[in-house]
């Protein structure tokens, strides 16, 4: 694991990476409850598109952990790379630009993914 920021590459260390990867799993279990739930209960096919949100959680998480790069502080262009809340700015406006774009590039492959599996459950479950 890379110990050094590396603009639009890297903006986490390795506790940061593990705090993503927390998240991703407790979207994970959001998911499979709130898909245990609406698949047993009598929801319509709309309502059953609900379950995009906690996958939307997961995807996030999972997305930023193996990517090693958060997409809140690629948007606020600062990194963190040492211990929890010891966040630094990104000085450079190359930089900061070129965290932005893998931020919405994150952002945009995450809602891919929950929207994937979201269509997946909604037309296994009809």
């Amino acid at each position: 694991m890379s110990a050094e920021y590396i603009p639009g590459t890297c903006n986490l260390g390795k506790s940061e990476v593990r705090r993503r990867q927390i998240v991703a799993l407790i979207g994970a279990a959001f998911s499979i409850s709130s898909g245990v739930t609406l698949a047993s209960s009598d929801v319509s096919t709309i309502g059953k598109f609900s379950v995009f949100l906690p996958l939307m959680v997961f995807a996030i998480g999972f997305v930023q952990s193996r990517k090693k790069f958060c997409l809140a502080y690629g948007l606020a262009g600062t990194f963190n790379l040492g211990k929890m809340g010891e966040i630094s700015k990104v000085q450079n406006p190359a930089d900061r630009a070129a965290d932005r774009k893998t931020a919405l590039v994150i952002l945009a492959q995450s809602a891919a993914l929950a929207l994937a599996l979201t269509l997946a459950f909604v037309i296994a479950t009809r």
